[in-house]
């Protein structure tokens, strides 16, 4: 598939459970003349179509943080500017462009019109179980422990529940056979942990999991990313630490940490689930964390 116009409009029809496919009507008598409208089937057609773009096009994405992930490395390759209509369950890359809560209109003409600004991208480098090596890029949240087994978990959840619900179902769910992991953690080369632990999860904007404040103090264009580590926690512990998590009054605990770094290690004694914008990636007994300054033209506020 080729698409000419420099201004192209992809709406994942997959997206908020396939309720965004409803308004490609809407969106298509919104468009102006030059611009153009697709909807993929599936990734390899997006990425394909993304490819296809002139080097340096506007591409305005519909859907979510997990759209956003897949689509995120032919945006980079081809050099594209990025727009985005938030249209998923979390939407926290949306919240810290400042467009959470657009009606879809409103965001689409924002979005094809408005500047850019340098956002930071977020590398990952891990190795799997069977000693295979792995790569991906991110946005919002790059997670290993808990936050990642709640991830995996929230794929089973009901249909009807998403967003925040769907995310406290899955982490309930999650606490009943709750697991640490004991890791070794090492943030710009300095040592900060070494023992069971959590989760040790890293974040480019201040929320995540649907707009939990995890860290308050993390900027997209700021050139870092921030470490939020959770130390050991039995299952009463965890539990109430949840509500100090959704008001953001989780940094005053002592077994809670927080740390803006450059690059990051953490190698688990055991497999280490992660995910990457909510989206479940497998396991790692050894990972590598960098940032990528600047590297995303993206529209915001």
């Amino acid at each position: 598939m080729r698409a000419s116009p420099r201004r192209c409009v992809l709406l994942n029809p997959h997206a908020q459970g396939g309720r965004a496919a409803a308004l490609l009507p809407t969106l298509q008598a919104a468009l102006p003349p030059d611009a153009m409208l697709h909807a993929p089937r599936d990734v390899v057609e997006a990425l394909s179509l993304l490819e296809s773009l002139p080097r340096g096009s506007r591409v305005v994405a519909v859907g979510g943080d997990g759209t956003l992930n897949r689509w995120l490395p032919a945006v980079l390759n081809n050099e594209l500017e990025l727009g985005v209509v938030p249209m998923g369950s979390g939407n926290d890359v949306a919240r810290a462009l400042g467009l959470h809560g657009r009606a879809p209109l409103a965001a689409l003409v924002h979005a094809l019109n408005a500047d850019t600004r340098p956002m930071d991208v977020g590398r990952a480098e891990w190795r799997d179980p069977q000693g295979r090596e792995h790569r991906a890029v991110f946005l919002s949240s790059f997670t290993a422990g808990f936050d990642s087994a709640v991830v995996l978990r929230t794929l089973t959840g009901p249909r009807w529940l998403g967003g925040l619900p769907r995310y406290l179902w899955a982490t309930l769910g999650e606490l009943a056979h709750l697991q640490t992991w004991t890791l070794d953690v090492t943030a710009n080369g300095k040592h900060l942990h070494s023992g069971p632990a959590l989760f040790a999860s890293s974040l480019n904007t201040p929320t995540f999991g649907s707009g939990m404040p995890a860290t308050p103090a993390a900027r997209i264009n700021d050139g870092l990313l921030n470490l939020l580590l959770a130390g050991p926690f039995g299952r009463l512990g965890a539990l109430a630490m949840l509500p100090r998590l959704l008001t953001g009054t989780h940094l005053g605990h002592s077994r809670i940490s927080t740390r803006a770094f450059e690059t990051l290690t953490v190698v688990s004694d055991t497999d280490l689930p992660l995910a990457a914008d909510g989206e479940f990636l497998g396991y790692a007994r050894h990972l590598k964390l960098s940032v990528l300054p600047g590297a995303l033209a993206v529209v915001g506020i």
